[in-house]
């Protein structure tokens, strides 16, 4: 090959490679922005559900405080049927829950002689761990109902949160939520823009101490969505707890 040629050959070659390279850059500019495009929504929309999740939120809290209702409570430990417990319930001006008791059921008779005493202590026995239970759940309810907003930003913010759609129902998922290891699903309804259910995995005092919360809402004639009703399963302490709510009236001004 002479030499003119060989210039000729290389001045073509490395021509080529510098069109190629340019090609492959302006696909890459072109290419790039889509991705990115194509990548946002799932931050942006989840970010946007959390939102919508958040102002229903706090709109239903404030609708709320307008009402007074009836808590039904029915457990089961360790396979006894506990009696129901009612409660007739209203905001305070602290924002808590104030409950007023409602007597449904008769006081069960003393029982008398010692057969009749030791009885009547196994039985104290078993009101005293019921009630113990009794607070461990209402202190693990609060964790999660109503869903807080804080909790909730926190765990988008720290990529533990993840959004799935179906049917027109968002669902958040949220790891990681109020204790360390726990899992709450929350179903968004996206035309109704309100929460239509959570479930939540959970525990009380030992992460291997399981416990599942179901929550279902419903809508007063109002709009307002409220918790309809609950049930709580811990597998390792042989207790459900269901819980509804109903009667809904608005207070007297």
């Amino acid at each position: 090959m002479s030499k003119a040629q060989s210039v000729c050959t290389n001045l073509f070659s490395s021509s080529s490679e510098h069109h190629a390279l340019f090609i492959v850059t302006a696909m890459l500019a072109i290419i790039a922005p889509a991705l990115a495009q194509t990548a946002a929504p799932a931050g942006g929309e989840l970010q946007q559900r959390l939102t919508e999740v958040k102002q229903s939120t706090a709109a239903n809290q404030q609708k709320l405080h307008q009402y007074q209702w009836t808590e039904t409570t029915q457990a089961t430990l360790k396979g006894q049927l506990k009696p129901p417990k009612q409660s007739l319930n209203h905001y305070g001006p602290d924002g808590k829950v104030q409950k007023t008791p409602v007597d449904t059921q008769q006081s069960e008779p003393q029982q008398s002689g010692r057969g009749g005493r030791l009885k009547q202590k196994i039985v104290e026995k078993k009101k005293e761990e019921f009630q113990e239970y009794g607070e461990q759940i209402k202190n693990l309810l609060a964790l999660y109902l109503p869903p807080d907003p804080q909790k909730m930003q926190q765990a988008f913010q720290f990529d533990r949160a993840s959004l799935s759609k179906d049917s027109g129902t968002a669902e958040i998922l949220f790891r990681d939520y109020a204790l360390a290891g726990d899992r709450m699903t929350l179903s968004f309804d996206v035309a109704a823009k309100k929460i239509s259910s959570i479930n939540v995995q959970t525990y009380m005092d030992d992460p291997k101490d399981t416990v599942t919360l179901d929550v279902h809402f419903a809508t007063l004639p109002d709009g307002t969505n409220y918790v309809q009703g609950t049930t709580l399963n811990a597998t390792a302490k042989q207790l459900q707890v269901t819980t509804t709510n109903s009667n809904y009236q608005l207070l007297t001004p």
